[in-house]
């Protein structure tokens, strides 16, 4: 069964890894909120502004922003409660991960698309 996933950084662009994510997700029966306040849509998807505009509650976030960017949204990624945090190659930020993991949320450095590969997702 699929879970609800949410993909911090999602983009249009179909060379980029979060649109490979997306992609992968949906095709392994994934339920994907893809989230950039500067689109609209993926793929027929609605694209959500921010965690906090999700309809529903992810069960994982995996994460396509630069350090710099995902650290301040440290606060909102909390509020979410999801069960895990995936931060993805070139996305690695340990200040974030030990705050979520002293909040109870479980911290991977890992990538999306090779845990879908290798179904240890």
């Amino acid at each position: 069964m699929g879970m609800n996933v949410a993909i911090l950084g999602a983009s249009a662009k179909k060379d980029r890894y979060s649109y490979r994510a997306l992609r992968s997700l949906i095709d392994k029966g994934h339920k994907v909120f893809p989230i950039n306040p500067n689109l609209v849509e993926i793929e027929g998807l609605k694209v959500y502004p921010s965690l906090a505009s999700l309809p529903e509650k992810a069960d994982t976030i995996t994460v396509y922003l630069a350090p710099y960017r995902s650290g301040p949204l440290a606060v909102e990624i909390i509020a979410a409660e999801p069960r895990r945090v995936i931060f993805n190659p070139g996305a690695e930020n340990p200040g974030l991960m030990e705050r979520l993991e002293a909040n109870g949320i479980k911290g991977v450095t890992a990538c999306t698309l090779v845990m879908l590969s290798l179904g240890n997702f």
